[in-house]
């Protein structure tokens, strides 16, 4: 069961009562904006899909002191299976980890149509959402209950990169990024589960573990769990990058490493691989990755092969990748890295 990432809202007899261009004197439904703050404080983002004029709803939803849990609002007057998809692919999630609420009966078979893994709601059901099983994650860490602050904070990020004169390199270096690399420590056990569990595109292995296996896996000498935060000029990006490496006498395997997908335009999928090359480097050992290939992970199977590694054998869906050795990388010139013990 896919947990849902972000709901959707209309807004005419949905969040409001009424029509916004035929009364202006529309009310907010009575829940609602319960059930928007109760969701959001367990880390399921908010968006907006209305057929409406742009400019006269988010007026009125700043009057409602609501605008501010919306994240890329598509108010316009297209399809809303593709504003659904606009959202989808703006914040950088599964269209399948979407809730669609509408009032109208021809809104949502548009968008089940057009996007069968969109779980649409009837407006007239929004007040039971919370009690969705899809609507309650395992855990709600700090990460989740800042998670809208973090994506705006990204949205601040896209615009400031839009209006940047210059190469990408050099807007990554204005970013002033230092990313955090360090063993995980009990309090870091939720957020890596829920790393585990919500990261599709940037997961070598698709692999999730449960709180106590990481736990396990932190305690065992045989193993390093690394997590990876980031920060900037604009705020922190919380814990955003995992890995999990089996060391033997002669080999290291790195059984899972991911990244969240929050961080793919920033140009550090690479830096925590780097250091687990550098580290099998000064230990004088091989270093091997397992990949098991899905439909969205491509890109870290193309990261390894920058890095370096090649295919060493196939285990069924398993391919087992070992680093050239060929040369030690750098980790990239426009971030700061810090190590922790």
């Amino acid at each position: 069961m896919t947990t849902v990432k972000c709901v959707v809202w209309d807004l005419d007899n949905t969040v409001w009562d009424g029509v916004l261009l035929e009364d202006g004197d529309v009310k907010l439904r009575p829940g609602v904006v319960e059930v928007i703050r109760t969701l959001d404080g367990r880390g399921i983002l908010h968006s907006i899909a209305s057929r409406n004029d742009h400019d006269a709803a988010m007026a009125k939803l700043e009057e409602f002191g609501i605008a501010e849990y919306f994240l890329y609002p598509q108010i316009t007057w297209d399809n809303k299976s593709d504003s659904i998809r606009v959202i989808a692919e703006t914040i950088n999630i599964g269209i399948d980890t979407l809730a669609f609420v509408d009032d109208q009966p021809f809104e949502r078979d548009e968008v089940s149509y057009a996007h069968p893994q969109v779980l649409c709601v009837d407006a007239l059901d929004a007040e039971r959402l919370p009690d969705l099983p899809r609507m309650q994650p395992r855990f709600v860490t700090e990460d989740s209950r800042e998670r809208r602050h973090l994506y705006r904070a990204d949205a601040q990020r896209n615009q400031a990169e839009e209006s940047h004169q210059g190469t990408n390199e050099e807007f990554l270096a204005s970013l002033g990024m230092r990313f955090v690399i360090s063993p995980a420590e009990e309090r870091d056990l939720q957020r890596a589960e829920e790393l585990t569990v919500r990261t599709n595109q940037l997961n070598a292995t698709g692999y999730t573990y449960s709180y106590d296996e990481l736990n396990a896996f932190r305690q065992s000498p045989d193993h390093d769990l690394l997590v990876a935060g980031l920060e900037d000029t604009y705020g922190t990006y919380g814990k955003i990058g995992l890995a999990l490496v089996e060391r033997r006498s002669d080999v290291w395997t790195v059984k899972l490493l991911l990244m969240s997908c929050r961080v793919m335009s920033r140009g550090v999928g690479s830096a925590l691989l780097v250091h687990l090359i550098r580290r099998a480097a000064e230990a004088r050992v091989r270093l091997r990755a397992e990949f098991v290939p899905t439909d969205r992970n491509r890109t870290m199977y193309v990261t390894y092969k920058f890095a370096g590694f090649r295919e060493q054998a196939k285990n069924g869906e398993v391919s087992v990748l070992e680093h050239d050795g060929a040369r030690v990388p750098q980790f990239p010139p426009y971030m700061e890295v810090v190590l922790e013990d």
